[in-house]
Parts: C-alpha cells; structure tokens; sequence
C-alpha cells in the first residue's frame, strides 16, 4: 500500500470523522472515469474530507444478460490504476471470485465483497490472503448477527483489516429497508461500519430488464445512518445518471454532491461530539 494511503488501516473507526466511497457504478470508459475521479480530488480537497474511488470493472449480478456488466477485469483494472497513480487517489473495486482476488490486489487499494457473495468462504478467505482492506457487504438476505461468520473467515487468512457495510434488506418484491438496528448490532464487531446509501434505495429487478431505484430517499437515509456514529458512507455518483449504464436510478448527481456532502460532514462531528444515548 502507498505510504500516502496508510489511513485505509490505521485512521479509520466508527468515532473518526467521517469518510467517503465514491464514484460510478461501472467503468464506463477511461476518460469518463478519470474526470469524475478528477472532480471528487478537487471536491474532496475543497471540503477537507478523505474518500477512496469505487468503480467496478465487471458487474457480474447485473438483472439481465443484456446489460452492460463493465469493461473487463484487465481494461478495467488498468483504468482504475490510472485513478490511482495519475491522481494519487485509493480505489476500490468488487471481486466476484476467488482467481480475481491476487489481479485485483495488484491496482486496488481495498477488495469488496458483493452483498450476494458474503456468505463465500473460498472468496472470503482468498481476499484475506492479500495485504488490502475487505469492504464486506452485508447480504441483503443476512442478519446483522450473522455477518460475524463472514468477518472470521476473512481474519481466518490473518488480515484484520475488515470494514463492514449496511446496504438493506429484501423487503417484498423489488425493495429494500434499511433497519437501523442493525448499525448498533454490527458495531459491537468493533470494525468500521460503511452505509451504502445508494444501493438501500434500489429497487432489484424494479425496471423488468434492470433494477430501478429512489435516489431521492437517499438524503434521508445517509442522515439517520450518519447520527447512528459510522465510520463511513458509500455513495454512487455520476455526472448525468439518466444515461448511467448501470443503476443510474440510485446514482447522486455530481453537481449536487458538494451540499450534500457539507451537509453530512456537519452532522457526523455533531453526531460524534453527541453520540446515542445508551440505555439499559
């Protein structure tokens, strides 16, 4: 890991000050990428916040064999290691099987763990194995309690460094809740907890060919999860998300994210100067 980049491990927990996953769903192409890279450096530098770029090379669980899933692992990896390089920036990116995980650690500052795929023991263990941080999310079919068994089988490898995210539950058909008990429950873990606020407003499968999605609950969502004293929040975000080529429903305007973000950054230190009560 980059000297530059040693706050990944060592500077982040659910009483430090707020941090950011950022950037669009898929890879959408080289330049596409490297602008909204380049825009969330300038962005982050302006509001003095730390974030890590997400994009993912291959969207291997996309609704439809006919959507677009990415640009490939080998095009994609070499994309977000421009990012990495060009704009001194950490980056994430999803591993869906085990043989990506050592490509991967090789461009990629953090490997997530798709919420379909949490319950992977081979996948688990084999990003363990590498030196990066495991963003672990939390199934949409799982209990809080249960992602517990996910945290040990990445430990199990020897790497400590394990955050995990909230990203809501099935609820009916083609919706997702969010239930805040579960940020109380899973920070008993002691592991940084990440809300993805972007994917709990998706609807799976809501548009028949591809998921749809309410990004106008986001907002709302991001703010309860904020006060519940988190160490982050993973937002997808893009310049134009009604021609986003995958979840473009559920994607935050750039042009409306700098208010956003001041705005979440202002509750965090409130919400940590004046944390949750505590009852018995």
């Amino acid at each position: 890991m980059r000297e530059e980049f040693s706050w990944l491990k060592g500077q982040i927990s659910n009483s430090t000050p707020l941090f950011f996953i950022l950037g669009p769903c898929v890879i959408e192409g080289e330049y596409h990428t490297l602008k909204i890279a380049e825009i969330l450096k300038k962005l982050s530098l302006k509001l003095n916040f730390k974030f890590v770029f997400k994009s993912s090379y291959d969207k291997a669980n996309r609704t439809s064999l006919k959507n677009y899933r990415g640009s490939g692992i080998d095009d994609g990896l070499r994309i977000l290691g421009k990012v990495r390089s060009e704009l001194d920036i950490p980056v994430i990116t999803d591993v869906h099987e085990s043989w990506q995980v050592e490509k991967a650690a090789e461009f990629a500052d953090v490997l997530q763990i798709p919420a379909f795929l949490c319950r992977q023991t081979d996948l688990l263990i084999a990003a363990g194995q590498t030196d990066k941080v495991i963003h672990i999310k939390k199934g949409q079919f799982l209990a809080a309690e249960s992602i517990e068994h996910a945290v040990k089988k990445v430990e199990s490898a020897g790497n400590k460094n394990i955050w995990i995210c909230e990203r809501g539950y099935t609820f009916g058909y083609n919706n997702l809740v969010v239930d805040y008990r579960n940020f109380f429950i899973m920070k008993a873990l002691g592991k940084p907890i990440v809300f993805d606020a972007t994917h709990a407003v998706q609807r799976p499968g809501g548009m028949g060919m591809a998921s749809g999605g309410d990004r106008i609950f986001v907002p709302s969502l991001a703010a309860a999860a904020v006060v519940q004293g988190i160490a982050g929040l993973f937002l997808e975000v893009h310049d134009n998300p009604e021609a986003a080529l995958s979840d473009g429903p559920n994607m935050i305007r750039l042009s409306e994210l700098e208010g956003f973000l001041t705005y979440l950054m202002e509750l965090d230190a409130w919400a940590k100067q004046k944390p949750v009560p505590v009852v018995s």
